[in-house]
């Protein structure tokens, strides 16, 4: 910050410096003052600034080296107080438009608050009607018809419990229960809720379980496994989907593969991101691009390590690494 604090006061010391210039050159061209006496006052003056700049330094520059390393948050107690008539006019500047910044931020978080709870509350109101709906689907004597609404069913209740969590994940942590989970037990419910679509398809499911139990939240993990099985259904046709789980230098690995139809090389590095659909996806325009997104951000918080390994035309595999018992452990305790 000494060059900052220089360039800050260049025009002073230019102007120092200029009239210490004229004082010598008057000397000399006026004989009867002494040159040499007074080049040793402009020197000592000269000395005397340099000593004076060198004190001044650390007091003059406090207030703003602590401006420059303040995190920008909202507490302005982390800041010098202000000496100077200029340090405060920052400083108070500073303090207003942090406290507007304070009140639009708190108004946001309200409104934001108060948009979830309503969303919420909505989802809620309409599993209702949803239920009896299926209700009313399954007393359908038309087989095929039955299928069909009963996929379409499907997909919005899919599309409301994807809704439903993508709200309640930034509130996460607060809603945790790790417990010891049976993976069977997961699963089944799983694939139980998907069975009227698997049926239609012509897909079962081929499950071996070395690994029984892993420690994790039930629900939680319930929701990626929901996803995984979701997109592995949606694109399979007539086919196993192959449900494995064993321990690994400690680590459960649960995996789930599949023989659809695969995705394509340019598309896999992107399969996490938000919002995101395949070529493939993208034509028959029935991806929203948020199933793995939110299966991501939930296995984040969960400590578990999502792999997806992919070939086009022949299927996708997916493994669940589970971090080990320690280290959830350690996250139940946050």
């Amino acid at each position: 910050m000494i060059w900052q604090y220089l360039r800050e006061k260049l025009t002073w010391l230019l102007l120092l410096i200029f009239i210490q210039l004229i004082t010598l050159f008057v000397a000399y061209m006026d004989t009867s003052i002494p040159f040499g006496a007074l080049a040793y006052i402009v020197l000592l003056q000269v000395v005397i600034c340099i000593v004076f700049i060198w004190a001044r330094y650390p007091k003059e520059t406090r207030y703003y080296k602590k401006l420059t390393t303040w995190d920008h948050t909202y507490d302005l107690a982390e800041l010098d107080q202000a000496d100077s008539p200029y340090e405060r006019i920052i400083h108070d500047a500073v303090a207003s438009q942090t406290e507007r910044y304070r009140k639009e931020s708190t108004s946001h978080f309200s409104s934001l608050e108060q948009e979830k709870d309503e969303i919420l509350s909505w989802i809620h109101e309409v599993k209702t009607p949803l239920t009896a709906l299926q209700l009313m689907i399954e007393r359908m004597p038309d087989d095929r018809l039955r299928a069909q609404m009963t996929y379409e069913w499907l997909r919005i209740h899919q599309l409301l419990d994807q809704q439903l969590h993508q709200k309640r994940i930034p509130f996460m942590h607060n809603d945790l229960f790790v417990e010891n989970t049976e993976i069977e037990s997961v699963i089944v419910g799983e694939v139980r809720a998907l069975k009227s679509w698997c049926i239609s398809k012509g897909i079962g499911f081929d499950v071996s379980l070395s690994a029984t139990h892993v420690l994790t939240d039930s629900k939680w993990l319930s929701f990626i496994i929901r996803q995984l099985l979701s997109n592995a259904v949606k694109y399979s046709d007539s086919s196993d989907i192959v449900i494995m789980s064993e321990e690994q230098e400690g680590h459960v690995v649960l995996t789930i593969q599949d023989q659809g139809r695969g995705i394509e090389a340019q598309d896999l590095p992107r399969i996490f991101d938000k919002g995101f659909t395949s070529t493939q996806g993208r034509l028959e325009g029935t991806a929203t691009g948020m199933g793995l997104y939110l299966t991501k951000q939930v296995a984040q918080t969960l400590r578990i390590d999502v792999h997806v390994h992919s070939v086009p035309g022949e299927g996708t595999t997916v493994q669940l690494t589970f971090p080990r018992e320690n280290e959830m452990v350690r996250l139940a305790g946050m």
